[in-house]
């Protein structure tokens, strides 16, 4: 089941989708039993990126570090 459409904010930031795919994963093992919370991050991850107040590498960065 799908809570939030993240892929569209994605492709209007111009997230590639392998790098779409990094922070689905680290939102997803971030969150394992909250599918609607970790969807819902990596929505605002993406609007984030959109509207320039985060990076893209940034944003992954900061998941490779919590991931550690």
């Amino acid at each position: 089941m799908r809570y939030f459409d993240y892929e569209t904010p994605a492709q209007q930031a111009g997230i590639p989708a392998d790098k779409l795919e990094q922070l689905v994963k680290f939102f997803t093992l971030e969150e394992p039993h909250d599918l609607m919370l970790a969807e819902l991050h990596i929505l605002r991850a993406c609007m984030a990126i959109k509207s320039g107040r985060l990076t893209l590498d940034a944003a992954l960065n900061e998941a490779r570090k919590l991931a550690a």
